[in-house]
């Protein structure tokens, strides 16, 4: 086969490399520029480990050839950003382009694949239509399949081999035409299904953690109101063998979680309370951080120093970072913030000058850097404070105050009213 994949961000450009490496004859394309420039060049633009060392070796065998053109191919994988409008609704404005760009080139017996996650009948309610426009007959002439994403950052390399994949058709020919692409590298289950049942699959998949993560963040919350360590209730509490609250934290970041929740609220408001509420719930996160840095310095804090601007560890990604929205809640108050993440290239300033002076240090996200801190930074601090929301820092220096979800009823006024 010839591979196209439209979109070379952290899916595409991963999942374009995975076809090469399985012997396919692959193009990458983007509307990006710089992008493609860095490719031909041999140097990708994302940090995921083994990416770079494997996009290397199909680059030089030319099974992956970055393009800045669209060519005609036998599978065309559209992996392009879906962020969320104001509304929070899903905005498909790229998917549309990348169907637009497809169409001239399309032959009878293609097959398109979406890989990007939308909204409920997408595919159906948006690609089928435009393809049917341009005269193309959806299941005859040309197949359309969602197969949704499925990896976590971090781990992709292995995951999209191993991982289960969902290939949804929008008609069992189709389902078939893109089981028939992955059957490729893909060593996990085929599940094999409808378009809309594989797109809402895909939203409940992350809407789930996204609740359960709320759950755990609401008991941060209730457990600093009534002095009890949270962190210790769900270590008991996950004892049980059919309970398993998730972890707590700064707030949930990226394309996924963040984001995939409201495609689903949008689309029907009036059935999704729940999924509403552990939305705001999360989305309070980097304010009640902020709330408690006031109250755990009595609101003398001048500048903070936050670890991490990448939205999960070990990773460059910043999309929907709740670091990012701590420093801002903290800067409106007046607070010197200076963000540090030796992961993301915009804030890997020298920590020296982030430490020196600071009230505090909140680790905001669980990169490997984070797990100790030298002497030197922490003892430069104007006050040896860790507020740590990963629950990771591993270190000890003398006359240190380290702070966790679990222990803010012992540095806060919260618990004060149930003593």
């Amino acid at each position: 086969m010839k591979i196209a994949t439209i979109g070379l961000g952290y899916i595409g450009l991963p999942t374009a490399v995975m076809f090469a490496k399985h012997g396919q004859e692959v193009i990458g394309f983007d509307t990006n520029k710089d992008v493609i420039a860095s490719l031909q060049s041999g140097h990708i633009h994302i940090e995921e480990p083994g990416l770079q060392e494997a996009f290397q070796d199909v680059l030089n065998n030319g099974l992956l050839r970055p393009v800045s053109r669209l060519e005609p191919a036998n599978a065309f994988i559209i992996a392009v950003p879906t962020p969320h409008t104001e509304d929070h609704s899903c905005d498909a404005r790229y998917i549309r382009q990348a169907v637009q760009d497809v169409i001239p080139i399309l032959e009878p017996g293609n097959t398109i694949i979406l890989e990007s996650t939308v909204a409920p009948k997408t595919t159906t309610g948006l690609i089928q239509p435009m393809l049917e426009e341009a005269g193309f007959t959806v299941g005859v002439d040309v197949y359309l399949v969602h197969c949704p994403e499925r990896v976590l950052p971090g781990q992709i390399m292995t995951e999209l081999v191993n991982n289960n994949r969902i290939i949804g058709g929008v008609t069992p020919e189709c389902t078939i035409a893109g089981s028939v692409v992955y059957q490729t590298f893909v060593k996990g289950e085929m599940l094999l299904t409808d378009a809309s049942t594989a797109e809402l699959s895909k939203l409940m998949e992350n809407t789930f953690r996204d609740t359960n993560i709320a759950l755990a963040n609401e008991l941060v919350k209730l457990s600093a109101e009534l002095g009890i360590n949270a962190l210790d209730v769900i270590e008991m509490a996950n004892k049980h063998p059919r309970v398993n609250i998730h972890t707590p934290g700064p707030g949930v970041g990226g394309h996924c979680l963040a984001v995939d929740p409201y495609f689903i609220t949008t689309a029907a408001p009036e059935q999704t309370p729940l999924i509403q509420t552990a939305r705001a719930i999360n989305s309070s996160m980097p304010e009640y951080i902020a709330d408690s840095v006031d109250l755990i310095t009595n609101n003398t804090a001048k500048k903070v120093v936050i670890l991490g601007a990448a939205y999960k560890g070990n990773v460059d990604d910043i999309r929907e970072s709740p670091a990012l929205k701590i420093a801002e809640h903290l800067q409106h108050r007046g607070v010197e913030v200076h963000v540090y993440d030796p992961h993301v290239a915009h804030y890997a300033m020298n920590p020296e000058n982030a430490f020196a002076g600071a009230d505090m240090a909140i680790i905001a996200t669980e990169h490997d850097e984070f797990k100790q801190l030298s002497s030197k930074l922490l003892t430069s601090m104007a006050s040896m404070r860790v507020f740590d929301t990963k629950n990771i820092f591993e270190g000890q220096q003398e006359g240190l105050s380290y702070i966790t979800l679990g222990t803010l009823h012992r540095y806060t006024r919260r618990s004060q009213l149930h003593a």
